[in-house]
C-alpha cells in the first residue's frame, strides 16, 4: 500500500495589494490589538507586518529633476577630456563616472544604484 501526504497551507510567496496591507496594519497596531494575533489571524509573518510599518512610516523622497548649470569661460573637465557621458559626484569627493559608449544595461543599472 503507497502512502502520500498532502501538505495544505497558503502559498509561500503570496502577493499583497495595498489595500489588505493598510487593513493588515490598521488591525494589527490598533488599540488593544496584538501583532502576533493579526499574524495568525491572515496568516502572515509578524516580521513582514513590522516591514510593512517601516515603509509606510518611511517618507518617500519626492521624484524631481536636477537643474543642469551651463557656465561659459569654463575649461573642460577631467571627464569630459576621457569621453565619459555622465559623471556624478558624489557627497565626500567620490564619483561615478560612465562613458559614452557603455552599455544601457550599465547606466541603468547604475543611475537606479544610485538613486
Amino acid at each position: 500500500m503507497t502512502y502520500m501526504t498532502l501538505l495544505t497551507g497558503p502559498e509561500r510567496r503570496r502577493r499583497w495589494n495595498d489595500d489588505i496591507r493598510e487593513q493588515i496594519l490598521a488591525e494589527a497596531f490598533s488599540p488593544g490589538a496584538t501583532v502576533a494575533d493579526v499574524a495568525r489571524r491572515f496568516e502572515v509573518s509578524t516580521s513582514l507586518i513590522y516591514k510593512w510599518r517601516r515603509a509606510s512610516l518611511m517618507p518617500s523622497a519626492p521624484m524631481g529633476f536636477a537643474p543642469a548649470v551651463l557656465v561659459e569661460g569654463v575649461g573642460r573637465s577631467d571627464a569630459e577630456g576621457s569621453g565619459f557621458a555622465i559623471v556624478v559626484e558624489l557627497p565626500g569627493g567620490a564619483r561615478v563616472s560612465l562613458a559614452a559608449n557603455a552599455p544601457a544595461a550599465l547606466v541603468a543599472a547604475t543611475l537606479k544604484g544610485l538613486r
